[in-house]
């Protein structure tokens, strides 16, 4: 594959772009703080000084951005995206956004004939770091083709899933679900710890049931020590929650459990766990805070 662009630092396009530079690929970087670029510099990167270089400068180029509006300035602004986006060109956001967002993004590109792919992903910190990430493509086939090296740097599977939207839509359908389970188990830990049950035992039970599953095992133990280091933040899990809500609009899906779980990653928000581990919203249940 060629050089290869990337647009966004945070958590995950951080641990991304290292893979990509440990892989040997080269990788010009642009985040909206320059300064998130300089640990890359010095892994071999290039800094771009607005996303319209980096187009102009890369064949291919990612991007892993926060939330929809985010997504959407990169490519509309001044010095954005579009300025630069061509012929023999290809985009690939892999952010978490609204399919509605993601086909507004495809339009614009492929209008000036740049190639468009959407690739959010299912994994967080650690996953992106380790190269174990699920990306859930959909868009130009060829382009995905292209991207395959990358992706099999990034993530242990990619799932060509069609039409842009379609990888939006399973984003937030899996996103959905996890938060939902979060929440339940958050739940089952208080309830576990206030009816003078060992919390810990509690993991243990689980981790040998039909339920067992990588986020219980992962999370509890720094949950039940009321540690919440930031892999995959719970301002962004409450976007995703409240963006498949408005997909479940869309469909007349009736939805009870993931709305009753938007509820507590709102409250959440409103005390102040934004920037937490999404598992703080065990905080929201243990702290007795969960109701208004």
């Amino acid at each position: 594959m060629e050089e290869i662009g990337f647009l966004g630092l945070g958590i995950m396009g951080m641990a991304m772009s290292m893979n990509l530079l440990r892989h040997g690929f080269k990788v010009t970087v642009w985040n909206r703080t320059l300064s998130r670029c300089d640990e890359l510099v010095e892994h071999g990167a290039t800094v771009g000084e607005t996303p319209a270089a980096v187009i102009k400068k890369c064949k291919y180029t990612i991007a892993m951005l926060s939330d929809p509006a985010a997504a959407l300035s990169v490519v509309f602004d001044k010095d954005g995206v579009l300025e630069q986006i061509g012929s023999g060109k290809g985009y690939i956001d892999m952010s978490t956004v609204d399919a509605e967002t993601s086909s507004k993004i495809s339009e614009a590109i492929t209008s000036k004939g740049g190639l468009f792919l959407e690739g959010p992903v299912s994994g967080s910190k650690k996953p992106a770091e380790d190269g174990q990430l699920v990306i859930l493509a959909a868009g130009d086939k060829a382009l995905y083709e292209a991207a395959v090296p990358a992706f099999d740097v990034l993530g242990k599977k990619s799932f060509f899933l069609g039409k842009v939207g379609n990888g939006a839509k399973m984003k937030l359908v899996v996103n959905m679900v996890m938060g939902s389970m979060m929440n339940a188990f958050s739940e089952g830990l208080v309830l576990a710890d206030k009816s003078g049950l060992e919390p810990q035992t509690l993991l243990d039970v689980l981790d040998l049931g039909a339920i067992a599953n990588p986020m219980f095992k992962l999370k509890g133990p720094s949950m039940i020590k009321s540690s919440y280091p930031p892999a995959f933040p719970l301002k962004h899990q409450q976007k995703d929650m409240r963006l498949a809500l408005a997909l479940g609009d869309e469909y007349s899906v009736s939805m009870p459990v993931a709305a009753a779980a938007n509820e507590a990653f709102k409250k959440g928000k409103s005390i102040g766990l934004g920037d937490l581990d999404f598992s703080a919203v065990h905080e929201t249940i243990a702290s007795g805070k969960g109701s208004s």
